[in-house]
């Protein structure tokens, strides 16, 4: 593929140049300017660290760690090369590496990288590049993806990435190509591997498939059971669940007469939420007075629902959420989930009692046609 400039009688091929002849360096400019300019890979990348090491027994470093927006870590190698030398062994390796990292170790090399000690700032900055709903804690997906940066690419290497890809693994290939015009020097990148036409289809393939894992799971059977006893257990103390369905996911939504507030229960693996969810898209002026109310009074409304309770503002998500949180996950034993199930149906019954006459006053119930 060749660059052109545009005159007004014809195009004017612009020179194609080399990274070596321009004296760019692999660390010095190209990871350093990527690093700063990661979006020139994937608008969807957060920079986790540079030379990225570390390791107990083995002294190699990963050009940039990166953190993709669906959870994923990305490995970025880089060569200024015309064939990628052997890029393609040494990111596996490197992938293979960091396939065990916890979000806490990801959290602690951000931090690192941005020279801050303030792991909990480091936290919130990852969690909202992840778009988290401020509720779950953010956690990696546990896959690993690999992006090869280089001048050009061998046959050897494109031929790997390409049998990789049909094993499962997701590798990309992007191409930056320099051409020199008058005193500067221009950059062309082009993903070339997969193609971008591709791309989101292959993406769609994969998330399908995950799907389809999650949802056969016995995952969703346990949830599902745990759901159904919940409700059952309930019906002699509170009509909040009357017409609930169970789930199969970690949610359980108790809808309310008011369009856009609604309970939730949520079950993770060590522990467990009850929600009231005020969404802003709607009357959102009326509902920000409803909260600021809320929280104005909110040692009376503690006092009366026996519990501290958590003020969220999720921003992103233009959502209010004021949260119970208690200790006892999925991972118990089902024989455990009788008394974590009557915690939770008491703590909503109490979080409803205390939220009832505030929402009320502040909103007509949607009329019934």
């Amino acid at each position: 593929m060749s660059l052109y400039r545009v005159t007004p009688h014809r195009f004017e091929r612009v020179p194609a140049t080399t990274f070596a002849a321009e004296r760019l360096l692999e660390r010095r400019d190209l990871q350093r300017l990527l690093r700063e300019n990661i979006e020139v890979l994937d608008k969807d990348l957060m920079v986790i660290g540079e030379e990225f090491g570390n390791w107990q027994d083995s002294t190699r470093r990963i050009d940039l760690l990166c953190l993709s927006r669906d959870g994923s870590l990305v490995v970025v190698e880089i060569k200024r090369t015309e064939d990628g030398g052997h890029m393609d062994l040494q990111a596996i390796r490197y992938a293979a590496m960091v396939s065990s990292l916890t979000m806490d170790r990801v959290v602690e090399a951000y931090a690192q990288s941005k020279g801050v000690e303030d792991r909990d700032a480091a936290r919130r900055e990852i969690a909202e590049f992840l778009q988290s709903d401020g509720d779950a804690p953010i956690e990696l997906t546990g896959g690993v993806r690999i992006v090869l940066v280089s001048a050009d690419f061998s046959v050897e290497v494109t031929t790997t990435v390409l049998w990789l890809n049909r094993q499962g693994l997701d590798l990309r290939c992007v191409r930056l190509r320099p051409y020199r015009s008058g005193s500067d020097v221009l950059v062309e990148a082009t993903q070339i591997i997969p193609l971008p036409e591709a791309a989101e289809y292959e993406v769609k393939l994969r998330e399908r498939d995950r799907q389809q894992r999650k949802a056969s799971g016995p995952g969703a059977a346990v949830l599902g059971r745990f759901w159904t006893t919940l409700i059952e257990r309930s019906e002699s103390r509170t009509q909040l669940f009357q017409g609930v369905q169970p789930s199969s996911s970690n949610t359980l939504t108790i809808p309310t007469d008011v369009e856009g507030i609604q309970y939730c229960l949520r079950i993770y693996e060590a522990d467990a939420r009850v929600l009231c969810l005020i969404r802003l898209k709607t009357e959102g002026v009326k509902k920000r007075e409803l909260v600021d109310g809320l929280y104005a009074r909110r040692d009376e409304l503690e006092a009366e629902a026996g519990c501290n309770l958590d003020w969220l503002a999720m921003e992103s998500k233009q959502e209010r959420r004021i949260r119970v949180l208690m200790e006892g996950g999925w991972k118990l034993g089902e024989s455990e989930w009788p008394e974590l199930q009557d915690r939770m149906i008491d703590a909503l019954i109490r979080l409803e009692t205390a939220l009832r006459n505030p929402i009320n006053k502040s909103f007509r119930p949607i009329p019934v046609p």
